[in-house]
């Protein structure tokens, strides 16, 4: 489970005395842990976080890190954003490989002609088809795409 790599990943950084993925690997893992304290409190039992929500987790921590690198290089912070782009790289590798475009592009060809209406009724389709390994900016452009030619 990805969740026991991070957490085991974490030990060997601290025996390695590598400060970077120390300090990375617990923002990290403070944030999974923020995602089943919220997960406890909407449903109210002990659930485990799950496979998807970990990736999740992950992609948006990515995220974060690649808008602050593109703000710092708007504010003149190379060193700052070469940070970021490097904390954003690290997140990455532990993410699942993501699709390519002709694999996505066929889901979404599947949704639209199987009856998806509207953009966000389509969006929730592709996104729960892909497992988590599409994009969602380049999802949402092929879906807008597709839902306009039919």
């Amino acid at each position: 489970m990805l969740y026991e790599k991070l957490k085991s990943d974490l030990t060997e950084a601290m025996k390695g005395r590598r400060e970077f993925e120390v300090g990375l690997l617990r923002m990290v893992l403070a944030a999974l842990h923020n995602r089943a304290l919220e997960k406890r409190a909407k449903s109210g039992a002990e659930a485990p976080i799950t496979e998807e929500e970990v990736a999740e987790v992950l992609r948006k921590e990515a995220k974060k890190r690649r808008e602050a690198a593109a703000l710092f290089t708007a504010g003149g912070r190379d060193d700052l954003k070469d940070k970021e782009i490097k904390e954003a790289e690290m997140i990455e590798s532990y993410l699942p490989k993501a699709m390519d475009a002709a694999e996505l592009e066929a889901i979404v060809k599947k949704i639209v002609a199987t009856g998806a209406k509207d953009f966000g009724q389509a969006m929730r389709e592709v996104i729960k088809a892909a497992g988590g390994r599409a994009d969602g900016k380049t999802a949402g452009d092929m879906v807008k795409k597709f839902l306009s030619q039919g």
